[in-house]
């Protein structure tokens, strides 16, 4: 007979006390864990501002357009619904009205107490009227100082004394997983505070190729353009600028432009209206591994050069296409696109060694930096030598069509364009273009030379979307591609 055993029993609400013990000191550890954004934000709120501005609209002239289907207003009897509608746009002579305003709305931050402020340049980029708010609700006329495109920063002057200002910092120091604070105005909700960590460090965007961005998971949305990115001892180390989305809205990465880059180019502006950086003049690309290995390097890195444009401080230095720039001006360069910044950064004028491979072997070359053109984006040959096109911008290589092309896509002698050798992102993989693709047509207008390709796509404004008709296995096809 086995004998009993008395078990001790813990009342019931001793054990519920001790589970809620357990649980507030887990909960503690936590919080001791995260980091208090509270005297950040009642530190520095003052010096971030709401900006908003007027652009003037040109109205379409000459009546309604004439779209297909869209009967004529003049046709419809009185007292037709869309003839009722359309009156209420237009004036006696059928014409809309001559302007009309449209408005938008950024962030920045105050750099200085007599008013000089920082933002992004698309943020003012064809304003007629800019209007900063400030967290007292003031608000003040600001004029535009200068801006510039290449980095999309503005920096903006309102009259004022003692304003509150920011402190700046180093985004250099900052390191990957580090907390980060934004503070802005998204979708205009003036001084709206989020919270993230930096996700990496010298990011290349397609269309910005001076900013090596801070990416972070901190969410930015539009307004926030322009706001201050601050570290946990309340200090400026980014300006918010980009966002990547599929929607418009976040999701969960955001670019921001280093502080030292933009107060660089906030100096510049303060006291010239404008932006001087300096121009290595060649066309880059990534090294793959495939490519790496044909250089008889032991890895991926470095720029390869593409194409030394001519007159440029490359082709007067000696620098080739094949070779692949690894140094510049004693810095390492792990891709292509960590180049760009490192020259527009360096003083023009001055003489920087570049180390490249070539042959396999290192060479030192010194090249003397010239001032960057402002046609440096379009200056290529003509192409009627079969030299490469490359479009950085819209991430598109195209050459020219000769006769041993059309001869290996098995075209006709009398087809003409250009045909699409590499498509690295950006806007010509959202068009959907293939390397192999032979572009015949941009905006209806026919192409038969690299040069008349490029002179179109540069003439083309930023943010029209246009038609281009692509030869793709023996048949035709038309695809959009919206400009940068």
């Amino acid at each position: 007979m086995k004998t009993p055993v008395n078990r001790v029993r813990m009342p019931r609400m001793l054990v519920m006390a001790f589970v809620t013990v357990m649980t507030l000191s887990a909960g503690n550890a936590i919080a001791q864990n995260l980091p208090e954004f509270t005297g950040l934000v009642r530190d520095n709120s003052a010096a971030v501002v709401n900006i908003s501005t007027t652009q003037e609209i040109e109205a379409h002239q000459g009546g309604m357009p004439n779209i297909p289907g869209m009967p004529d207003p003049d046709e419809l009897p009185e007292g037709h619904p869309f003839r009722d509608f359309m009156d209420r746009f237009m004036d006696e002579d059928g014409d809309p009205a001559p302007r009309r305003d449209s408005r938008s709305l950024g962030s920045g931050f105050i750099l200085s107490e007599d008013g000089y402020i920082l933002t992004n340049h698309h943020v003012v980029d064809g304003a007629s009227e800019i209007v900063v708010r400030l967290n007292d609700r003031r608000q003040l006329t600001a004029e535009l100082v200068g801006a510039d495109d290449r980095t999309d920063l503005a920096l903006l002057k309102v009259d004022g004394n003692d304003l509150p200002t920011v402190k700046t910092g180093e985004s250099s120091d900052v390191e990957v997983g580090e907390w980060v604070l934004a503070i802005g105005a998204p979708f205009g909700f003036e001084h709206s505070v989020t919270a993230g960590i930096i996700s990496a460090k010298g990011r290349s965007l397609p269309t910005e190729n001076y900013v090596p961005f801070l990416q972070t998971d901190v969410a930015i949305n539009p307004g926030n353009s322009g706001g201050p990115l601050f570290n946990l001892d309340g200090e400026v180390i980014g300006i918010n600028s980009h966002i990547y989305s599929r929607s418009g809205g976040f999701q969960g990465i955001s670019f921001a432009i280093p502080i030292e880059l933009a107060m660089e180019v906030a100096d510049q502006l303060r006291e010239g209206g404008e932006v001087s950086r300096a121009w290595l003049g060649v066309v880059i690309q990534d090294v793959t591994r495939d490519l790496a290995e044909s250089f008889g390097m032991d890895r991926p890195e470095g720029a390869l050069v593409a194409q030394v444009l001519p007159d440029s401080p490359a082709a007067a230095a000696g620098l080739e296409p094949g070779d692949v720039i690894v140094e510049f001006d004693g810095r390492d360069v792990p891709t292509s696109g960590s180049l760009p910044p490192m020259v527009g950064r360096a003083p023009v004028g001055s003489t920087a060694p570049v180390v490249v491979m070539r042959d396999g072997g290192r060479e030192t070359i010194d090249v003397t930096l010239a001032q960057l053109p402002e046609d440096a984006g379009q200056r290529r040959d003509d192409g009627r030598d079969g030299q490469s096109g490359d479009f950085e911008e819209l991430g598109l290589s195209v050459e020219p069509l000769n006769a041993e092309r059309r001869e290996a896509l098995g075209l006709d002698p009398d087809v003409e364009g250009v045909v699409v050798t590499g498509v690295s992102g950006g806007p010509a993989a959202e068009a959907g273009l293939e390397p192999g693709d032979v572009i015949t047509r941009v905006n209806r207008e026919s192409i038969d030379s690299l040069g008349q390709f490029r002179d179109l796509v540069s003439s083309i404004e930023s943010g029209r979307s246009v038609p281009l008709l692509v030869l793709r296995d023996q048949s035709q096809r038309f695809l959009a591609l919206r400009m940068p």
